[in-house]
């Protein structure tokens, strides 16, 4: 049984689960009936009907499997992505990989886990992304190497951008809270962090993503690191 306590003040989550198993969707599914701040909105195969029926009415959170061919699941988050840039993507993996986590990161992805994940932790990550927060984004400072396989893949993109449009610099209030994205802290916790309003915090990160030339939260980080604006744990 879930320890997560139901608020009314919590917004219902709709969730959306991908998957080629029709056995391991039913399975997703009936974990997460008991919480009663998610709701399963619908499933599919991961192929291109998936897009099609989630388009029609956009989940919060899909949950995406990735199986025994990841690239095809990797690409389609990478299409909704495209298409649905505010739905939040968690990728569910039979065999967790290094290069497999860079490339989900690559695709936009807000969270990578095994499947072997239990029902309450898999819960508790589709609400902070649906709360805005980027759980996979704590790999760049908790696994230095997948974080330099990124600056390396990303090093091409950032010149080019660099070299097209000069880098606004950004104010001390945003580069502090590109320090706080970093360690993946939500616009929430940033909030109540600097005891100012959560739209507050949402504007700065606007303005983070324009002045680095960032399509995501994400590859802000990557560029921020790159550039010395925020540091790498070793440990």
């Amino acid at each position: 049984m879930s320890c997560y306590r139901y608020s009314e003040e919590v917004r219902l989550a709709k969730v959306f689960i991908i998957d080629q198993q029709p056995l391991f969707r039913q399975g997703v599914r009936a974990s997460l009936a008991g919480m009663p701040d998610l709701e399963i909105s619908g499933e599919a195969d991961a192929d291109e009907s998936a897009l099609t029926k989630i388009e029609s009415s956009p989940p919060d959170v899909v949950l995406l499997g990735a199986n025994s061919a990841p690239a095809n699941g990797l690409e389609l988050c990478r299409t909704i992505k495209r298409h649905l840039p505010s739905v939040a993507i968690i990728i569910l993996t039979p065999q967790p990989a290094d290069e497999q986590l860079f490339q989900a990161i690559k695709a936009q992805a807000a969270a990578y886990l095994s499947k072997d994940v239990n029902a309450d932790e898999l819960a508790q990550i589709i609400r902070r992304c649906t709360n805005g927060e980027h759980p996979i984004n704590e790999s760049l400072t908790a696994r230095p190497k997948v974080a330099e396989h990124i600056l390396q893949q990303f090093h091409e993109l950032s010149r080019e951008r660099e070299t097209a449009t000069l880098i606004s610099a950004l104010t001390p209030r945003e580069t502090e809270i590109l320090n706080y994205m970093a360690q993946g802290y939500l616009n929430k916790q940033i909030a109540d962090t600097l005891a100012v309003s959560e739209q507050t915090i949402k504007n700065h990160v606007t303005s983070i993503l324009r002045k680095l030339n960032a399509n995501a939260r994400t590859h802000a980080v990557v560029i921020a690191i790159k550039r010395g604006l925020v540091t790498i744990s070793k440990e």
